[in-house]
């Protein structure tokens, strides 16, 4: 088909993520799908830039799709990508499918993933930034696994990439309002007929994220943390944790928003 609508792709887990690959090929359904995605495991980046080196870029073989592999962060793949790499704009800018939520204000912030969307979102584009929950106690095995999913969590993750599509489809049909960034989260499990819930990031403080493993020497220790009042309205972290999709409209403009957007 001509004149498709192109996507460009990224992640946080790097370019051979199951989860990246099974989103493109669900978008290549409706899309011209070009893929910039970090040559490693780039999580808990957030929006950081390769500013004091430099970043090498080379193609890679993905699917058949027009992929580079690019040795820095999400941030630096998009911006490379757009200002570089790809012949023709995309309309759309989608980061994903994270292996495991992103969601709560921490989180967001912290993100990689959301980070490649919103260097999207800083370019003019719509942008979506897209995460799969996994079991629990499962997400280290998953990810030394590079996403690939036994049968009957794989068609979760096959439903996520086709609804994930189909939300981009309504994102380039929309006028694109500044700094915004969709962050889609999908319970586990997730399925086509699953419901959605328009959500806010909870407020949750998480007071201390390493462990001490030796005198003087800490490791990252993820926490799920402590809420904090102040929500106007069902939080990602309740919907996903209650079975729903949760999607929040992150502002990441300045400006207020006002009713309805």
């Amino acid at each position: 088909m001509k004149n498709r609508p192109v996507a460009l792709l990224t992640n946080d887990d790097g370019i051979r993520s199951h989860f990246l690959h099974a989103l493109a090929a669900a978008m290549a359904r409706h899309f011209e799908v070009v893929v910039a995605a970090p040559a490693r495991e780039q999580s808990w980046i957030g929006r950081a830039l390769s500013r004091r080196r430099e970043v090498s870029v080379e193609s890679a073989d993905f699917d058949g799709f027009r992929a580079w592999a690019i040795d820095g962060t999400p941030s630096d793949c998009v911006n490379i990508a757009l200002a570089h790499l790809v012949e023709t704009p995309p309309q759309v800018v989608v980061s994903g499918i994270n292996i495991g939520y992103n969601t709560t204000l921490p989180l967001l912030y912290s993100s990689g993933t959301v980070a490649g969307a919103l260097e999207g979102a800083n370019w003019g584009l719509p942008a979506l930034a897209v995460s799969q929950q996994v079991p629990e106690g499962s997400f280290e095995a998953i990810t030394s696994a590079a996403g690939k999913l036994p049968p009957e969590l794989g068609e979760s993750l096959h439903a996520g990439a086709q609804l994930a599509a189909a939300h981009a489809c309504r994102l380039v049909e929309t006028p694109p309002l500044p700094l915004r960034v969709h962050n889609l989260n999908f319970p586990m499990p997730v399925s086509m007929e699953t419901p959605w819930e328009t959500t806010v990031p909870a407020h949750v403080r998480m007071p201390g994220l390493f462990v001490e493993t030796a005198p003087g020497r800490y490791r990252f220790g993820f926490s799920e943390g402590l809420k904090v009042a102040g929500e106007r309205g069902p939080t990602d972290r309740e919907a996903i944790f209650a079975g729903r999709v949760s999607l929040s409209i992150l502002n990441f403009s300045g400006v207020a928003e006002s009713k309805g957007v």
